[in-house]
């Protein structure tokens, strides 16, 4: 992959070892994280028992050349109406957060890496969903 866009659960396992979401990482041109994601994080950061040193690993993570926040605007939120009025016409529901993380991805024109299947709903995104069942290192 050359142009990736983490959500939380593909950053999580990442910081984990999961061998296949390491190499996903180490290998790709570039790594984006929405605000979404930061915001997840920091949440289940905050409600953890390692909250300083997550937020240090975060940080150093972010600070890679290779890595890019993505923030919302007007043409990620025109995706967003795009994703869910395709996703309500079908009857599907997909949390809110990662509808936001597909259109910004969208937007970007790069894949979003999950562990999460519900992506695979979102037609629009280009996705690649990654097995939890890799082993971890």
């Amino acid at each position: 992959m050359n142009r990736i866009c983490l959500d939380t659960s593909a950053y999580s396992q990442f910081k984990r070892g999961h061998r296949e979401a390491v190499e996903v990482v180490t290998t790709s041109r570039l790594v984006t994280v929405p605000t979404i994601v930061l915001g997840e994080l920091r949440t289940g950061f905050r409600l953890g028992a390692r909250a300083r040193q997550n937020e240090s690993e975060l940080r150093e993570f972010l600070g890679r050349p290779i890595v890019r926040v993505l923030e919302v605007d007007d043409e990620a939120a025109s995706h967003y109406a795009d994703l869910v009025a395709d996703l309500r016409k079908a009857g599907t529901p997909v949390p809110t957060n990662d509808i936001w993380i597909a259109a910004l991805a969208v937007r970007e024109g790069v894949v979003v890496v999950t562990f999460d299947e519900h992506f695979s709903s979102i037609r629009r995104a280009s996705h690649w969903i990654l097995a939890v069942s890799d082993s971890v290192e």
